[in-house]
């Protein structure tokens, strides 16, 4: 068995994040950061991802709502935040998001 089968995944959390039409979109750009989001100074898009300001403005919402809707993605294992110089940098966890797939060919 190898890792990737080893992990493990709370189907119904990672099922109400994909609920959200928002949440969707989100992890779509962030396939390809880089083409989807400016520059960034801080942070690299393919290691870190995308900055949460950048997603909130092409999102559209307020940074509240924002914040929200990475959270969600974060609570479900199914985006990884990480914190460079007072920026919080988003990209997908790939490993998880495969596993959900997994799981749902399963169902």
């Amino acid at each position: 068995m190898s890792s990737t089968d080893e992990l493990t995944i709370d189907l119904e959390a990672a099922l109400k994040a994909l609920a959200s039409d928002r949440r969707l979109q989100i992890l779509d750009w962030l396939k390809d950061p880089a083409a989807n989001f400016p520059p960034q100074e801080h942070g690299d898009p393919v290691e870190h991802g995308a900055c949460n300001q950048y997603i909130v403005e092409k999102l559209g919402v307020s940074q509240p709502a924002g914040s929200r809707h990475l959270k969600v993605l974060v609570d479900a294992d199914l985006a990884i935040a990480t914190r460079r110089k007072g920026w919080v940098y988003y990209r997908r966890n790939e490993p998880a998001i495969d596993a959900v797939v997994r799981a749902m060919s399963q169902i």
